[in-house]
């Protein structure tokens, strides 16, 4: 079969001949039909990501969608190794599977999984939002941001600000208060504490370094005593390290969690993202490129769209 082939550390996945999977007990095969280009997938195949395996050659992608043997319509997540979901077939464990709404196309819902998934178990599994907070979003104008204000709206967020450098792309979220990153540090940190006195109970953060130091600092200045913030760290864009004053977490109630793979079970991540599918209308600009492309597609700009890659 063809596969999105990766034969080295650092090397960009090519369009291969690959061996066909054969399912074994408690497995399912499946006619993959698109895979979406995540970080995740992306983190996993250059063996940067801290749950890769390390093992070559193996095929990329981490999930999909397609159609099992008997014609059900399905999502799948992290197929057998050394399979993977950018293949013309993968195998998967059955407990990994998950039936897809009739109203899902195949190419949105592979799209939609992941970045929804980030959200939507930061919120359930480890903030347990509780109907009428209010939830801060920092970074929200990626993919997984611009879902997760959808999400909280969905999971009975009462309000939701959303921080990002693009104003145009913030003020297109429809999020109650938007907060622009960049420029002056003073004026930053003065709209992010105006936020927090206005009480912010879950902060989402996508984006770590220099924003996350600024609203774990505001939080603290503007917190009220005994009155817990919880604070959860889901990913690292603007950098991987913060140096934070140890009188931010001693001044307050701050609560600091992360949510991922280790903090988050496997079920719980499945759980998440079966919750996604049921939200109404979620979706995600696309760039649909064939398998055959994915060498293109590794180097492609994914500002444009999610890049999702179609069997």
């Amino acid at each position: 079969m063809k596969a999105a082939v990766v034969r080295a550390t650092g090397e960009t996945p090519v369009h291969a001949d690959f061996a066909e999977p054969l399912a074994a007990p408690g497995e399912a095969r499946v006619r993959v039909a698109a895979s979406a280009l995540s970080h995740l997938t992306r983190g996993r195949a250059s063996g940067t990501h801290y749950s890769s395996s390390g093992g070559f050659p193996f095929v990329a992608g981490v999930d999909g969608t397609g159609v099992l043997d008997d014609g059900r319509r399905v999502y799948f997540v992290l197929p057998r190794a050394p399979f993977g979901g950018m293949a013309e077939e993968t195998v998967v464990d059955i407990a990994r599977i998950l039936p897809l709404p009739d109203g899902l196309d195949l190419v949105t819902a592979a799209a939609i999984a992941n970045p929804g998934m980030s959200s939507m178990a930061a919120l359930v599994e480890r903030a347990r939002l509780k109907h009428g907070e209010t939830v801060l979003i920092n970074g929200a104008t990626g993919a997984s941001g611009s879902l997760a204000v959808k999400i909280a709206r969905h999971l009975g967020a009462a309000r939701v600000i959303a921080t990002g450098r693009d104003a145009t792309a913030l003020e297109a979220l429809g999020a109650d208060a938007t907060v622009q990153l960049g420029g002056d540090e003073r004026v930053l940190d003065a709209a992010l504490e105006a936020q927090f006195e206005g009480g912010v109970d879950v902060v989402l953060d996508y984006l770590w370094g220099p924003s996350a130091r600024a609203a774990l600092i505001a939080a603290a200045r503007a917190g009220e005593d005994g009155v817990p913030m919880r604070f959860v760290q889901i990913g690292s864009a603007s950098g991987g390290e913060i140096g934070l004053p140890a009188a931010v977490l001693r001044s307050s109630s701050i609560e600091m969690m992360g949510s991922g793979l280790g903090s988050v079970s496997l079920e719980g991540l499945i759980g998440a993202i079966a919750r996604v599918f049921d939200v109404p209308g979620l979706a995600l600009p696309v760039q649909a490129m064939p398998l055959a492309d994915v060498a293109e597609a590794w180097a492609a700009d994914d500002r444009a769209g999610r890049i999702v890659l179609t069997v």
